[in-house]
């Protein structure tokens, strides 16, 4: 038995919507490919079995009344729904397609045809979808500064891209279609089958019209009647100010170009920052470290700083503050992302003492020991 749970593997619930299942896919399939970092061969192979299942309203019908779905091996943990000891391989007195006596099993056809036939039922239609573009994902490095101010990048990437001359249709539909003659213009193809079950009415898509159901007069020679091309494609995307590191940008519809006015898929942008010689990184907080005069700490002068923004900052040292501790700036940190603000700019002190003290030095040194 199987005793995946099909929903569980993709974490939604039994009244998850065709729309959630597709979203849940696209996030674990995005997170376990095996050609990412950290992804994972064995779930990404259960996440697309139970996408398999899940997004087709068939097989989950099937799968939510019996707890399996039948094929032609009876995989998905089906087994053999005959009982033991029946081996359809050694089967050797069935039909043909054509009604007549077949040879072997292998003769028969895929048994899955008859089960799909029986349940789907006799006379439901089938329409072809072409293929949804596949989703991109690419790298975009920028600084710290760009990640505080934000920022638009241009990004050009080879991908396929929508026909322009036959404007993604991958025919011209000014010269007009004509009915498919293998299929009569439904699009499908019925066909009459004998086996041990009784005489059944199998509907299969139309192998010339691609299930169109017409046909057109004159087909796109420069896409081959697919309606895209390879071609490189540039985009903009805006980083808004705060944008962390790693984090993803997702741009619907300007992934690759479906066939023939498919839609498009997503394109996905990973930020990477630069790392700064001045500031390093803590969330939304900076920390700078500063060399000061140790002379000019007990005189109370103050200290100037560099901003993430460029500029300037001249601030006192408290009196009394531990100097091994971080001065707090606030709101002199990165920008937080949504807009709410900005982080604080921790300060690293650093005491710089003098090499050499000259006499006198000391002694004023001494005297400043007694005043203290």
């Amino acid at each position: 038995m199987n005793n995946k749970d099909y929903y569980q593997v993709l974490g939604i619930s039994k009244e998850a919507s065709d729309e959630d299942v597709k979203k849940a896919y696209r996030k674990l399939a995005h997170q376990y490919h095996p050609d990412k970092n950290g992804g994972n061969d064995k779930k990404f192979k259960e996440i697309n079995e139970a996408y398999q299942v899940l997004s087709n309203k068939e097989k989950r019908a099937q799968y939510d009344r019996f707890g399996r779905v039948f094929d032609g091996n009876f995989s998905n943990g089906g087994g053999n729904p005959f009982g033991e000891g029946f081996d359809f391989r050694n089967f050797s007195d069935g039909f043909s397609a054509q009604g007549g006596p077949a040879s072997g099993w292998e003769d028969f056809g895929n048994i899955s045809d008859i089960f799909d036939a029986f349940f789907e039922g006799i006379g439901v239609k089938k329409r072809r979808t072409y293929q949804r573009g596949s989703d991109v994902e690419l790298h975009q490095q920028i600084t710290l500064e760009e990640a505080f101010t934000g920022t638009a990048k241009a990004i050009k990437f080879k991908t396929f891209i929508g026909c322009s001359k036959c404007g993604g249709t991958g025919y011209f539909p000014e010269e007009g279609l004509k009915d498919c003659s293998a299929c009569n213009g439904r699009g499908e193809i019925k066909e009459s089958r004998s086996t041990i079950f009784g005489s059944f009415q199998q509907i299969r898509p139309c192998g010339k019209c691609n299930s169109v159901g017409q046909i057109p007069n004159k087909i796109c020679g420069v896409c081959s009647h697919s309606g895209r091309v390879s071609a490189e494609k540039e985009v903009t995307i805006d980083i808004v100010p705060g944008v962390q590191e790693g984090q993803l940008i997702k741009l619907p519809g300007a992934g690759e170009k479906g066939e023939r006015g498919a839609e498009s898929g997503d394109l996905y942008v990973r930020i990477s920052i630069k790392p700064n010689q001045i500031f390093k990184r803590h969330g939304d907080d900076l920390v700078i470290k500063k060399e000061v005069d140790i002379v000019d700490v007990l005189l109370d002068k103050k200290i100037e700083l560099m901003t993430i923004g460029g500029g300037n900052l001249e601030v006192e040292i408290p009196k009394g503050f531990n100097l091994k501790e971080r001065l707090v700036i606030k709101g002199e940190g990165m920008s937080r992302l949504g807009g709410y603000g900005k982080g604080n700019l921790l300060v690293e002190l650093e005491i710089k003492t003098p090499k050499k003290l000259s006499a006198k030095a000391k002694k004023l040194l001494e005297e400043l020991e007694k005043e203290l």
